[in-house]
């Protein structure tokens, strides 16, 4: 299936937009994935500036590049995250961050996120991927025991927060693609279907399919492709290895930096893990996904100029694997 393949522009925020630009071309991607942060998609700027958004048009044509989604992960983790603490000051814009108070941090970002939808309608984007946060996630450790009744507070709090996010969505027709990702409301099977179900199901709001996440989770990302097939608004590829097994390297990776390989998992270059890559691409085929494919790399154990190209040419194989009734009808004369 000929599907676009982009490069997520995240990990690549340290460098010049065009730059980065300049990058993907040489490299042979067919478009970017924008990051909400650096210099490559300022939101303020893009509905403060009538020119902004035909600058960063030109700087794509340029170099004979497309744009299909931005991402805003950095904001989206503020809105409903508990507890709001320095790590959110490390990486949030010092107008979103403000004087710290929690709850003023999470009305400021969900108005960054509502003027994101906005900004993404004027570069005619029509998805926006990010984060969420989740006011729950710090119950996961199990102890002390946590109240069914403050789960359930949880879920409540990411609705009465995220519906009028994506009210504005509906309004400017963009959609929000939650990447499923511990430390956010809906990071395994169980608690997407909640978060979904928290929200009515609304069109508004669906998935970032990466794999990464699932395969140290133990989770089939090949299965969850399947199960969310309505709900697949965009695509990563993100690769992750495994490395528990010696009695020593623990799945929860022990507060080790990437890339220490006393952790037990790490992300590596798309190919070097235990991603089903084929059998995802597969399923991507099964449920007549045609978006772009983005690339998200991110290993702290690689040189990224390396890494970055290797990974295009992998997924460009897995990008040619034949849909199910192509195949059908290649093999069998269309009868």
């Amino acid at each position: 299936m000929s599907r676009p393949i982009t490069l997520f522009t995240g990990q690549w925020a340290d460098l010049p937009f065009e730059e980065v630009c300049r990058l993907a071309a040489e490299w042979g991607y067919d478009g970017l994935e924008i990051a909400c942060w650096g210099d490559h998609f300022e939101v303020d700027k893009a509905l403060a500036d009538d020119s902004y958004v035909g600058r960063k048009l030109e700087t794509l044509a340029k170099y004979d590049l497309k744009v299909w989604a931005v991402s805003n992960h950095l904001v989206g983790q503020a809105v409903c995250d508990h507890p709001i603490d320095e790590r959110h000051r490390a990486i949030l814009p010092a107008r979103i961050w403000g004087s710290g108070d929690p709850e003023e941090v999470r009305r400021a970002a969900a108005e960054e996120m509502k003027d994101t939808a906005r900004a993404a309608a004027r570069l005619g984007v029509k998805t926006v991927v990010g984060f969420t946060g989740s006011p729950i996630w710090h119950t996961v450790a199990m102890f002390p025991p946590v109240p069914a009744a403050m789960v359930e507070a949880g879920y409540a709090d990411f609705a009465e927060r995220w519906n009028p996010i994506l009210d504005v969505f509906d309004e400017v027709g963009v959609r929000f693609a939650h990447e499923v990702h511990p430390s956010e409301i809906a990071y395994d099977y169980h608690t997407t279907v909640r978060t979904l179900e928290a929200i009515g199901r609304r069109e508004a709001f669906g998935l970032n399919w990466d794999p990464s996440h699932m395969v140290w989770q133990d989770l089939d990302p090949a299965g969850f492709i399947l199960d969310f097939a309505d709900r697949i608004y965009h695509v990563d590829c993100k690769d992750a290895k495994v490395r528990c097994g010696d009695g020593r390297r623990g799945r929860l990776s022990s507060h080790l930096p990437w890339a220490d390989m006393r952790r037990g998992w790490d992300f590596v270059s798309t190919g070097h893990g235990d991603v089903p890559w084929e059998d995802c691409f597969r399923a991507l085929n099964s449920i007549g996904y045609d978006g772009p494919i983005s690339i998200e790399w991110e290993d702290a154990g690689m040189d990224r100029l390396a890494g970055a190209p290797e990974a295009l040419e992998f997924v460009r194989r897995l990008n040619a694997i034949t849909p199910p009734a192509a195949a059908f009808d290649a093999a069998f004369g269309g009868e």
